[in-house]
């Protein structure tokens, strides 16, 4: 007699198991090649070395300043684990791991699509899915214009390569600043993809910094935010990378963004404190000695914001990746309005990143989980999919020219868009 097919509901169990202990993940952690494990797990694991192969994939992982505390949190991943438990023991019947009896089959199955039905809203990937793959995007509408796309990069530590580019700023002078949070250190590249040069994110003597996101300013130096083992700081570099000064930023072990108010001077940065699912997200301002001006966002309840730019009118737009929700502020920070929302749809936001603005005021957003980067009018109103050929787009710039360079974090590479609003 053949053997029963395994339940649904362990199938979906196992998909948010951590392959280490086996069991739910906890505190899970996300690595640069986009397996998950629980923070304990991978702490263990690891036993404190600077580098440590995958389980999975057997890939080397260098851990960052912070150690495995470091790593990207998968917020997703624990939250749907929190919604798996209550769903599980809300259940009227016979476990979710069991496979059903004959007699309790219609109940089971029942059981199974509640879960299944709670749990379609968002899945939990080793990584996120590739662009193509069945029904996937089959309800999403196809834009016919496709946008040319100049594409540059590849995985690995050499000169042009990344390790999950993290951000990305474009000067005046069309030059592209790269940010590598693995590799410490900014790239500096062409339009047309050539690299120009380098600098490693130095705080100060030999020690380096990971970099989360960088802005430039007024006069073409660059803010870049990020974290050592012992604290966060803000560092601006000349185009060089040359250390002109420094601030400390509270230690919080989250990633960050940064953005520049040209007309004011002021800069932005983003803070996200608390531990999970209790997380409160912000944005302080300073001034370029480091003074706090104020703070930004506190009343809107955002969890975890990331990036943020400044519009040419000055509004503030602040990305929240939990929340999923797009945050505009005017210049001297009062709400305006949000959008966005978590789904698929036109207009949805499943992992909302890197966010700008082109000359019109239209706003972009490279949308993660959806693998879109979209455009929306001023108002937050669905304007267009951009590209949906991204596995993982995460942070976006405008040059000068009107292109749009978007880095995708999974396959390591930057793309430059041309006539993209076509």
């Amino acid at each position: 007699m053949a053997a029963a097919p395994s339940s649904l509901g362990t199938q979906i169990r196992e998909e948010l198991s951590c392959s280490i202990c086996l069991e739910l993940f906890t505190r899970p952690k996300v690595m640069p090649c986009q397996h998950t494990f629980c923070q304990d797990c991978l702490q263990d694991h690891a036993e404190r070395r600077g580098t440590f192969q995958c389980p999975i994939c057997r890939r080397q992982v260098r851990l960052p300043p912070l150690g495995v505390a470091g790593l990207p949190d998968n917020l997703m991943a624990a939250s749907m684990c929190e919604r798996f438990q209550v769903i599980v023991q809300s259940l009227p019947s016979a476990p979710i791991t069991a496979a059903p009896a004959a007699k309790g089959t219609r109940q089971h199955h029942g059981n199974q699509r509640q879960v299944v039905q709670s749990l379609s809203s968002a899945s939990i990937p080793a990584a996120p899915v590739a662009r193509g793959t069945g029904h996937h995007h089959g309800n999403q509408r196809q834009e016919e214009h496709q946008p040319q796309k100049v594409t540059f990069g590849g995985e690995g530590l050499g000169a042009g390569q990344f390790n999950g580019p993290w951000g990305v700023t474009v000067s005046d002078e069309g030059e592209i600043f790269v940010v590598g949070w693995e590799n410490q250190r900014i790239q500096v590249f062409t339009l047309q993809g050539k690299v120009v040069r380098e600098f490693p994110t130095v705080v100060s003597g030999e020690e380096d910094m990971g970099p989360h996101d960088a802005a430039l300013d007024r006069e073409g130096n660059l803010w870049v935010v990020g974290g050592t083992d012992s604290a966060d700081f803000a560092v601006h570099y000349n185009k060089h990378g040359r250390v002109l000064r420094k601030f400390d930023l509270q230690r919080t072990g989250r990633a960050r963004g940064v953005a520049v108010d040209t007309r004011r001077n002021h800069i932005f940065i983003t803070q996200t404190t608390g531990d999970w699912p209790n997380l409160h997200g912000e944005v302080l301002v300073f001034r370029p000695d480091g003074t706090l001006e104020r703070t930004v966002g506190q009343q809107q309840g955002m969890k975890h914001p990331w990036y943020l730019t400044v519009d040419r009118e000055g509004n503030i737009l602040v990305s929240d990746e939990v929340n999923q929700y797009v945050y505009v502020y005017n210049e001297d920070g009062l709400f305006l309005f949000q959008f966005g929302g978590e789904g698929s749809g036109e207009g949805q936001l499943k992992y909302p990143l890197g966010l700008c603005t082109d000359r019109a005021g239209n706003i972009i957003v490279a949308v993660g989980g959806n693998s879109r980067v979209e455009m929306f009018d001023k108002t937050g109103k669905f304007l267009k999919h951009i590209t949906a050929d991204l596995k993982w787009p995460q942070a976006v710039a405008m040059t000068t020219q009107g292109q749009l360079v978007v880095t995708d974090r999974v396959e390591h590479k930057v793309s430059i868009f041309q006539n993209f609003w076509i």
